[in-house]
């Protein structure tokens, strides 16, 4: 796959204002690995090659275990993941997933699980990786060497 145009250096501002967001959402009240955790979900979701490496590089060195990563996928068949990141990864699939809703039954749960808070920071943690996610297949951004 040929890269193409690179946005970064033809949009700067926006670029800068992707990047802000980022920085925004890492002084969350999420933790780190729960952030890892929806980039990597939602990445999965997309089939964003660039994404995934990144974000699963990131989460490695965060501390995340290999297992965990290798079957995040599936994490409804496991018992790897905490209640609230479970509640993180139902909220993350459906916002991904956006043209079937957010049902209110995952709402709900999430939002008993984690508070309102952190249920905005996780939509909104959710949308900047779905908006990376696009940029990076929009624009074939070749992965990390």
């Amino acid at each position: 796959m040929n890269p193409r145009l690179n946005l970064e250096k033809t949009e700067p501002e926006a670029y800068k204002a992707m990047y802000a967001l980022v920085k925004y959402m890492g002084h969350s009240t999420l933790s780190r690995t729960q952030l890892d955790l929806i980039s990597i979900r939602a990445s999965q979701l997309n089939g964003c090659a660039f994404c995934l490496d990144m974000h699963t590089r990131e989460a490695r060195q965060h501390g995340e275990t290999e297992q965990r990563l290798y079957v995040l996928s599936a994490w409804r068949e496991t018992t790897l993941f905490t209640p609230e990141e479970e509640a993180l990864l139902a909220l993350t699939e459906e916002v991904t997933f956006i043209n079937h809703g957010v049902s209110d039954a995952t709402y709900q749960r999430a939002v008993a699980v984690l508070g309102e808070q952190q249920v905005a920071q996780a939509i909104m943690m959710a949308v900047t990786i779905n908006a990376w996610n696009r940029i990076a297949i929009a624009t074939h951004l070749p992965l990390a060497a």
